[in-house]
């Protein structure tokens, strides 16, 4: 634990005194980047250090952005987000989480104060199905089209697990 300034001693000799005896402890040897030059960004980029942190961490730019930005940018990615999602319920519950977000950034906004309202959840959800079925189409006529799937000697597709476990059991009665 570090000790208290002593009254009567100046802060900069103290903090000097400190690092000081913290060299001589070996407090800073092996540390990551010793011996290296600080990296400098572009001198006319004044947020050169916040990017390279982002990057480094491997953050998205968005995770800086005020809550309604982020939350606008999340409206306009939901197509994206919701044609990943193969259940129904999966997708209202992303709707309905989102709206909880909206509702309570409407209920206490932080700067910048944006146009913001719930999404309509049962025109997405139409939307959803209209393009899930699609995308389930292209997967059925991509599926056609591919190579035929493994057969088991009978010719017949093999069995999934559970209808070998239930054969497994059945077997030992």
């Amino acid at each position: 634990m570090t000790e208290r300034k002593k009254p009567g001693v100046t802060f900069e000799s103290w903090v000097d005194k400190q690092i000081r005896e913290a060299q001589d402890n070996g407090a800073f040897e092996g540390l990551e980047g010793t011996g290296k030059p600080i990296p400098v960004g572009d001198p006319g980029d004044e947020l050169w250090w916040v990017r390279g942190y982002l990057k480094r961490e491997n953050l998205p730019a968005d995770a800086l952005l005020p809550t309604a930005l982020q939350l606008r940018k999340e409206i306009e990615r939901l197509p994206s987000t919701l044609i990943g999602i193969r259940r129904e319920d999966s997708a209202r519950e992303v709707l309905d989480e989102l709206n909880a977000r909206i509702v309570d950034w409407i209920r206490f906004p932080t700067p910048p104060i944006v146009p913001l309202g719930p999404v309509d959840v049962e025109n997405w959800m139409e939307s959803w199905r209209i393009n899930r079925a699609e995308v389930d189409r292209l997967a059925r006529e991509h599926a056609a089209q591919s190579p035929a799937t493994p057969t088991n000697s009978a010719g017949s597709n093999p069995p999934s697990w559970w209808t070998r476990l239930r054969t497994r059991i059945a077997r030992r009665r």
